[in-house]
């Protein structure tokens, strides 16, 4: 490992597991990671013609709004990838598991694919508590999860790879964006654990440091239906907007009680960051139109690829059914796994990490690129309103792919946050 390697993954899974108690944690440590080649042996098993990868995705509870179409993009970037020959000549045989919108769960069942099942790669997860349960099992047993869902940033591991954004490629360029458009004061809604909370911290030093005034913040649990209080305070603050990061069916009674007050996004707009083409329906388009969004992709992204990826997901699951951010994120991570693997002709945890730095992949978002020493992409930045289609259109977008910076060293108010 090199030593600014060494420096990104400075985090032991002793620290992230103590984590899982804060809900605002997200600091790294000053203690070096157990190196990637630590003594663990692997039950992966390459002497046939196929190889068991683990898919660990939410398919029952809160998030199985989300995550349920997570699960179906998977599936066919494997059936995609198996028709094409496989990984390295070998069928991918898929070993799935519900996550249950429950950390222990995830942290159980990821044990369970490692170590009984013996699969070479897990691609899943979504809340950070999910993630933050999991990645000290896969750091003891040196396995790697492929995590497909935009989160708060101010971490890195060599054993995860992050295909959705970080920091720097949605929360600082939606801040930007509400900045942008005249917004002097914001709400802070979220969901009460680590996500939200560590995505607030960021925002708050953000403000502070560009004139904006926060004037309210308030969580909810994961699952909450009732947010009359919480809204109330968000129409009484006076903000000129929101920057939501709620996330699963709670988005639904959200914006069912902020449309039932009166309120709507000409006078005080939402920005959401966890809400995508397929939440929108559960929510109702009525409850949601001309809100914005935060995302690196959209199914209305206008490119070949993405034109073939959408027709490709239609044809299998339904013409009814959406492309999103976070199922397109998952998508294009079974393919880079599948680029680092072969760039590493091998399934070896240690040599497809050495790989893994600039594998890229033509995905429906746009080209995106491995970081290999953060284990981040390099992606573009969108802002997006949501339509009377019940689509979500591009209204910004930064120029070109953002480098990622899990820990926003490249900008002076974050200093300190991690």
């Amino acid at each position: 490992m090199t030593t600014s390697r060494t420096r990104t993954f400075a985090f032991t899974a002793a620290a992230l597991a103590a984590s899982l108690g804060l809900a605002a944690c997200g600091a790294r440590t000053d203690a070096e990671a157990p190196p990637a080649s630590a003594a663990v042996d692997s039950c992966v098993d390459t002497s046939g013609d196929t190889v068991k990868i683990g898919f660990l995705n939410s398919l029952s509870g809160t998030m199985a709004i989300s995550e349920q179409t997570v699960r179906d993009a998977l599936d066919l970037a494997a059936e995609e990838i198996n028709a094409d020959g496989g990984v390295l000549g070998k069928q991918l045989q898929i070993v799935a598991e519900d996550g249950a919108s429950e950390p222990t769960i995830f942290a159980e069942k990821a044990e369970k694919l490692i170590v009984s099942d013996c699969v070479a790669a897990v691609f899943g997860g979504w809340t950070s508590s999910s993630r933050k349960a999991m990645l000290p099992v896969f750091e003891s047993n040196n396995a790697l999860l492929f995590y497909p869902v935009q989160y708060e940033g101010l971490e890195a591991s060599p054993n995860i790879y992050y295909s959705g954004a970080t920091t720097n490629q949605q929360i600082v360029p939606g801040m930007d964006y509400l900045r942008e458009q005249g917004a002097t004061s914001i709400f802070l809604v979220g969901s009460d654990y680590v996500f939200p909370r560590t995505a607030n911290r960021i925002i708050n030093a953000y403000a502070e440091a560009h004139g904006i005034e926060v004037v309210g913040e308030e969580y909810a649990p994961l699952g909450h239906t009732d947010f009359s209080t919480i809204v109330n305070k968000l129409q009484a603050s006076g903000a000129d907007a929101v920057f939501n990061t709620l996330n699963g069916d709670s988005n639904v009674a959200f914006f069912k009680e902020y449309t039932n007050v009166g309120m709507g996004p000409d006078d005080v707009p939402v920005l959401s960051v966890s809400i995508a083409e397929e939440e929108i329906g559960g929510i109702g388009v009525e409850n949601i139109e001309g809100q914005l969004t935060a995302w690196n992709y959209y199914q209305t992204v206008e490119s070949d690829t993405n034109a073939a990826f959408v027709e490709a997901f239609k044809a299998k699951y339904g013409e009814d059914r959406v492309t999103s951010d976070p199922m397109e994120a998952a998508y294009t991570s079974l393919y880079l796994w599948k680029g680092m693997v072969e760039a590493a002709d091998s399934f070896d945890v240690d040599a497809v990490n050495a790989a893994s730095d600039g594998v890229t992949f033509d995905a429906p978002e746009g080209t995106v690129t491995v970081n290999g020493d953060n284990h981040h992409l390099a992606k573009t930045a969108l802002v997006g309103e949501i339509g009377a289609d019940g689509l979500i259109h591009v209204v910004w977008s930064s120029d070109g792919p953002i480098e990622p910076d899990p820990f926003l060293e490249g900008y002076d108010w974050a200093e300190g946050l991690s």
